[in-house]
């Protein structure tokens, strides 16, 4: 299978998911600060590994993440009747910590700024 056709259907995988878990879970467990960061599906199309970002305390992320694990039939269920493939991929979710580290990375480099008194190079 060609790796524009995965691209293309991994793109459509993580906007069904979002869309599911903004619009049709009603699991008290998954925050609202929750979002989907990317997805990959494999090659055979039988497995999808949805990585997800939540805003909050390890408590939130924890209970985000098994919120989604329980859910996660029937998100799959959802994703084969809005995407018509052969076979309904399994969905895995991985926790993503990428837009935290950014805003981790952000302040220090303002505290840096403003240790130097906002001279630039």
């Amino acid at each position: 299978m060609s790796k524009h056709r995965i691209n293309r259907i991994s793109e459509e995988v993580k906007r069904v998911v979002s869309d599911i878990i903004r619009n049709d879970l009603n699991d008290p467990r998954i925050s609202t600060m929750c979002s989907v960061v990317s997805a990959e599906v494999t090659p055979d199309l039988r497995y999808a590994k949805v990585y997800v970002s939540v805003l909050g305390n390890n408590e939130e992320k924890q209970s985000t993440m098994k919120g989604l694990s329980s859910a996660a039939g029937f998100i799959r269920r959802e994703l084969g009747k809005n995407i018509e493939l052969r076979y309904s991929p399994e969905v895995i979710f991985e926790l993503d910590n990428s837009i935290e580290h950014g805003a981790y990375i952000n302040k220090l480099i303002k505290e840096v700024n403003e240790k130097d008194g906002g001279e630039s190079l």
